[in-house]
């Protein structure tokens, strides 16, 4: 089986890929950036590369060129840069999506993994855990073109018998995830560790989240590639939540060192607590999540001094 990673450089596609590879699987990479091709050094050598940008048609086509299963991981935008031009992200992540799902078509893809996001898509939750079920209120535009993309999915499903799983992410956090990024707590605030800095958060630090490690994210995804996914959308986390201010404290006991921390103004696209059910995942995938948070932070903390 030829299965296509789009983004395959960037932190959780290089991830899933190192893991198809070492199970042996033929594997392509799409992806734009040359700067994040470093975190494919493990794999560079038995995989196929493609570089450019998903609006490259013909570079796409050759790309899905006998591929059977495509894993969507390509996003141009964050939740808190999403807002800032509605149209932008719609053209970027929905339309060149649309034209992506239309090529794969043709292509004679079998099915399409896409990777959702469980911590936006719902916006304000009106119960917890949250349940796939529930319904959908995003209240930034990055969670309203992940939920439009999955609509289309439905519909490519329906129309041509296309497969799919959509994957709606919690937090995830591990090795490789840019530390002086937007997105990202617990890699950032390791680094500020490492580094003897004072890290700023949004808020007074009560925001809840779940987080979930790099190595648990990729077991789904090769559950979603290996086995049917008769429902479809599936939540994957860690079905736990924890508040900045709670992993602030884990990390100053994994670490042992103090971390200075500032506090600023809330945002408003930050939705107060977010935590997902993930049994329909554990049910249907035989998949649950077997790093907790403290373990997760001490390997990636290890991670971290190892390349200090």
């Amino acid at each position: 089986m030829k299965i296509l990673i789009l983004g395959g450089s960037g932190f959780i596609g290089s991830h899933i890929v190192d893991k198809l590879v070492s199970l042996g699987y033929s594997v392509r990479v799409y992806c734009k950036s040359s700067e994040k091709i470093l975190n494919l050094q493990l794999s560079i050598k038995k995989i196929e590369l493609f570089q450019g940008d998903l609006s490259n048609e013909e570079l796409l086509n050759k790309a899905l060129d006998g591929v059977s299963v495509v894993v969507h991981l390509i996003s141009s935008s964050i939740p808190s840069t999403s807002n800032k031009d509605f149209a932008d992200d719609l053209q970027e992540n929905v339309i060149k999506t649309l034209k992506l799902f239309e090529l794969a078509k043709k292509s004679g893809v079998l099915k399409i993994i896409f990777a959702s996001s469980g911590g936006t898509i719902y916006g304000i939750p009106s119960q917890l855990p949250i349940l796939e079920s529930q319904l959908c209120n995003p209240i930034c535009s990055y969670g309203i073109s992940k939920l439009i993309i999955e609509k289309y999915l439905y519909l490519h499903n329906y129309l041509y018998g296309i497969d799919y799983a959509v994957l709606r992410i919690s937090n995830p956090y591990g090795p490789r995830q840019n530390p002086f990024g937007n997105v990202g707590f617990i890699n950032v605030l390791l680094s500020s560790v490492m580094n003897k800095k004072p890290i700023t958060i949004w808020g007074d630090g009560t925001v809840s989240r779940d987080f979930l490690y790099i190595s648990d994210l990729v077991d789904v995804f090769i559950k979603a590639i290996e086995l049917n996914t008769p429902s479809r959308v599936y939540n994957v986390g860690s079905g736990k939540s924890y508040s900045l201010n709670d992993v602030i404290q884990i990390s100053r006991e994994v670490t042992g060192s103090p971390v200075e921390v500032f506090y600023s103004s809330s945002r408003i696209h930050d939705v107060p607590i977010n935590y997902l059910d993930i049994n329909l995942a554990k049910n249907e995938l035989f998949w649950s999540p077997k790093v907790n948070i403290i373990d997760g932070v001490r390997l990636l903390w290890n991670n971290i001094n190892c390349r200090n």
